[in-house]
C-alpha cells in the first residue's frame, strides 16, 4: 500500500536489536537488504513496523526520558550503528511534554477565543457502547487528517478494529474526544493513560509463585498512572481553519490533566508538520524527544 500511495518502490525492516558492534549490525543489514532487494525493491527504510500507524522511528535525543505506551526505545549507539550501514536520515518525528498544564490551558482559551464557534461545533466523549460505529468515524477521520503526511498509509477496517480493541482496556472515555460540526464527525483526539507506569512497577511479571499478585499489584498502580500519552489528534481538512484542534486539546488539558492531576506528552508530530508544531510551540510545549526514519538506496 505504501509503494502504490507515494510512487516508491521501498522495503523496510522493523524491528533491530543490536550489541554495539559495527560489524554484527553490518551482518544484520546485509541480510534485511539482500532480502528486499530479492523482493524487488530498490530501497530499505526503517525501523517501520508494517507503517507509520504503528510503533515506528529510532529514538535519538531524550533518552534519559522513559518510554511512553507505544513508542520506541533504545540506546544511544544505535544511530551509529544504522548510519555505518549506509543509512541516511529520512524523516524526524517529535514528542512534546505538557509540563504546566494550566499555563496550557489559558494560552489555549485565549487562541480558542479568537475563532469563537462559528461551525457550532459539539463535543463529546467516545461513546463506549457503540465501538464498531466509533471506530468508523474515528477512521474516517483519520484517514482524511493525515492523507498528506509523509509516509501516509490509510488505515484499513480491519487494522482500526483491531487498534482499537487493544487500547480499549486502558481507554478512558473522557480521554478520547469526538468533535462534530451537525451530524458529521469532523475531528477527533485520542489520549490514553501511560500504562507503562504500571508495568514498570511490578518488573513486567504478572504472576510469582504462580498466583496472579503482578495482575493485582498492575491494577493498583493503573488507578494511580498521573501520566498520559496524546497520541493522535485530527481534524479533517476542510474544518482546519475552524479552531476545532484548539478546542479539542483545550478539553483534554481542563478535563483529563488539570482535573484529574496528570501530566503527559504529544506524539508523534513530524518535523515538516509546521503548522502542529508551531501550534505546540505557542501553546507552550516542549518539544523533549527526537525519532528518526533511515532510508537506504540498494543497489542491484
Amino acid at each position: 500500500n505504501y509503494n502504490s500511495l507515494h510512487q516508491t518502490n521501498a522495503g523496510c525492516f522493523g524491528l533491530f536489536e543490536c550489541v554495539n558492534d559495527p560489524a554484527v549490525a553490518a551482518a544484520l543489514f546485509t541480510a534485511a537488504a539482500n532480502w528486499v532487494r530479492a523482493k524487488g525493491r530498490s530501497e530499505i527504510m526503517g525501523p517501520i513496523d508494517y507503517s507509520t500507524n504503528y510503533v515506528c522511528a529510532l529514538l535519538i535525543e531524550g533518552f534519559e526520558y522513559p518510554p511512553m505506551l507505544l513508542t520506541s526505545h533504545n540506546p544511544p549507539y544505535y544511530a551509529a550503528l544504522i548510519e555505518s550501514g549506509g543509512f541516511q536520515k529520512a524523516m524526524d518525528w517529535y514528542a512534546w511534554w505538557f509540563s504546566e498544564p494550566e499555563k496550557t490551558a489559558v494560552r489555549l482559551r485565549r487562541i480558542a477565543g479568537r475563532f469563537g464557534n462559528k461551525l457550532a461545533v459539539s463535543i463529546r466523549p467516545v461513546n463506549m457502547k457503540d465501538p464498531a460505529g466509533e471506530s468508523r468515524r474515528l477512521r474516517e477521520i483519520y484517514n482524511q487528517a493525515w492523507e498528506n503526511n509523509w509516509g501516509f498509509v490509510p488505515f484499513t477496517p480491519a487494522e482500526f478494529d483491531h487498534l482499537t480493541k487493544e487500547l480499549k482496556p486502558i481507554a478512558v472515555p473522557e480521554f478520547t474526544l469526538i468533535a462534530e460540526v451537525g451530524d458529521e464527525p469532523a475531528g477527533f483526539i485520542l489520549c490514553v493513560p501511560d500504562i507503562n507506569v504500571a508495568f514498570k512497577k511490578i518488573n513486567g511479571r504478572l504472576t510469582s509463585y504462580g498466583l496472579p499478585i503482578g495482575l493485582a499489584k498492575l491494577l493498583y498502580y493503573k488507578s494511580r498512572i498521573r501520566t498520559a500519552r496524546l497520541i493522535a489528534l485530527g481534524v479533517k481538512p476542510k474544518y482546519r481553519r475552524g479552531g476545532i484542534a484548539e478546542m479539542l486539546v483545550l478539553r483534554i488539558i481542563e478535563d483529563a490533566m488539570i482535573k484529574r492531576g496528570f501530566t503527559g506528552e504529544l506524539s508523534m508530530t513530524l518535523e515538516n508538520n509546521h503548522l502542529i508544531n508551531r501550534f505546540l510551540i505557542a501553546i507552550g510545549a516542549q518539544r523533549y524527544k527526537t525519532y528518526r526514519i533511515y532510508r537506504r538506496a540498494l543497489t542491484t
